[in-house]
């Protein structure tokens, strides 16, 4: 029997079960819609990162989306209810729903959301952690 190497199977890499857990949930997340686009913002003389995710919703109002932060997922969800008492003569615009799952990093937070011109738009950041050392006693027992 093989066992299955992953990347963070290393002895070196503690505790990242999870995180590896999550990146396989992502990995399954593909079926490309809605598009979206993530840009590193400009830091005006801020330390961290910020980043923007853009996702392109037309058609979906603010009641039909859902932004969460679950764990170390940002999760947007949509959905559009189907208005039964329309009569179309060409549906080419079908109510979808949807659901994208964006890992988060260590200390990264998400600053808030908006919907303009059927664009949703999330801001995020992670301000500059600070660097510590800590020194750990060792215990000597005879």
């Amino acid at each position: 029997m093989m066992t299955r190497m992953t990347p963070f199977s290393s002895p070196l890499l503690l505790g990242f079960e999870a995180m590896e857990k999550s990146l396989e949930r992502v990995a399954k997340n593909g079926d490309g819609y809605p598009p979206y686009n993530i840009e590193r913002l400009r830091a005006n003389g801020q330390s961290g990162e910020r980043l923007r995710i853009v996702l392109a919703v037309a058609g979906f109002s603010d009641q039909d989306l859902d932004v969460t932060v679950e764990e170390n997922q940002l999760v947007i969800r949509g959905r559009q209810t189907d208005e039964t008492e329309r009569e179309y003569l060409h549906r080419g615009i079908a109510a979808r729903q949807f659901q994208r799952a964006f890992v988060l990093a260590d200390g990264m937070r998400v600053k808030g959301a908006e919907l303009k011109n059927g664009l949703l738009t999330i801001d995020l950041d992670r301000p500059e952690p600070e660097r510590t050392v800590r020194k750990i006693n060792i215990l000597a027992k005879d």
